[in-house]
């Protein structure tokens, strides 16, 4: 099979650029026995397409994300150039013998073990040791000032995800059904491995998503997520410009999320198991990695509010206040900010 190296151990192993992970049709390829630079032909057919369609077809089915399914689709066509996707163990080998980072290793392997799922087959994924980087905690402040430069449409998407840290693809397949507008309660439906869960929404963020449900009456009345980031990138940029603070342009929408997990760890006496319900995720350690990022030495700022009356405590506790103490009959809460 033209392009291929014989992969048994001993054999002289594959260098940079056997698992390209660009798009580009030629990729270069260099073996330890042959200095010189070697252009492979583009192919013109994908091996293996049926059993790769296969596999898309599955993930789709499960609830994968649109990027994640192009990248799955991109890794398997590009580990069919230089291996036997029938045969695990050849994979396996073109897999570990390339110099690809450990990072990209495992998502080549994670594309595969999908693969092997839809079409029958047995392997167990290596796995490959890496650093996950630490993530970026905005601050309210960034997080405020980049949400007031939006529009009120997107401004009310934008304080949606940071309050509950839904991700873009979610919101975009939630169905108005899923919003309970008596209640303000939303359901999400878990996905990139997620779990599913429920949220109550505080008052402002209910009657806002209120507005926008009769407002955009479609039964999918979110945008999608490359649509969401653009507009965040616009409102990002316009705060830049605002403020003139460069720091609001290293923050991503994907960071919102981060955001929320960290109030909610904040807001509520760093309850990490709470936190790890609330980002809907299935494993501590996951929860562990976000975590870390927060500043937690820093002086926390407080909004207060006083409460007569069983309702008035109700609301406050509903809107996400803790109760602090009691003084003439009168109630004391406080959140953070």
């Amino acid at each position: 099979m033209w392009g291929r190296w014989d992969l048994n151990p001993g054999s002289p192993a594959p260098q940079a650029g056997i698992l390209d992970q660009s798009s580009h049709p030629t990729p270069s390829i260099t073996t330890s026995e042959h200095k010189t630079e070697t252009r492979l032909r583009p192919q013109t057919e994908i091996k293996y397409k049926e059993q790769i369609d296969n596999t898309i077809a599955r993930a789709t089915a499960e609830g994968k994300a649109k990027n994640t399914i192009r990248n799955f689709r991109h890794r398997l066509i590009q580990l069919s150039r230089f291996s036997d996707l029938m045969n695990p163990e050849d994979v396996k080998q073109a897999i570990g013998y390339s110099k690809l980072s450990n990072a990209s290793k495992c998502s080549y392997a994670l594309a595969y073990e999908w693969f092997t799922k839809a079409n029958g087959l047995t392997w167990q994924r290596p796995k490959y040791k890496w650093t996950l980087p630490t993530p970026i905690m905005p601050t309210t402040q960034q997080v405020e000032r980049i949400i007031s430069a939006s529009t009120p449409k997107f401004s009310t998407i934008f304080k949606l995800m940071a309050e509950i840290g839904v991700e873009g693809e979610e919101l975009h397949r939630t169905h108005r059904n899923q919003y309970d507008t008596t209640q303000g309660i939303i359901s999400i439906k878990g996905l990139k491995g997620h779990d599913s869960g429920n949220y109550k929404l505080k008052p402002e963020t209910a009657q806002l998503l209120r507005e926008y449900m009769a407002k955009y009456p479609s039964e999918y009345p979110f945008p999608q997520p490359k649509v969401m980031s653009q507009m965040w990138r616009e409102a990002r940029t316009k705060a830049t410009q605002i403020h003139n603070d460069p720091n609001l342009l290293k923050i991503p929408m994907k960071n919102l999320r981060n955001y929320s997990g960290a109030q909610f760890y904040l807001n509520y006496e760093k309850d990490t198991i709470g936190t790890m319900r609330h980002l809907r995720h299935k494993k501590l350690e996951t929860t562990m990695h976000y975590l870390r990022a927060i500043v937690l030495d820093q002086e926390p700022e407080y909004i207060s509010r006083t409460a007569k009356t069983i309702e008035e405590d109700m609301q406050l506790i509903n809107a996400g206040f803790q109760y602090i103490t009691e003084r003439n009959g009168i109630k004391l809460y406080r959140k953070r900010k």
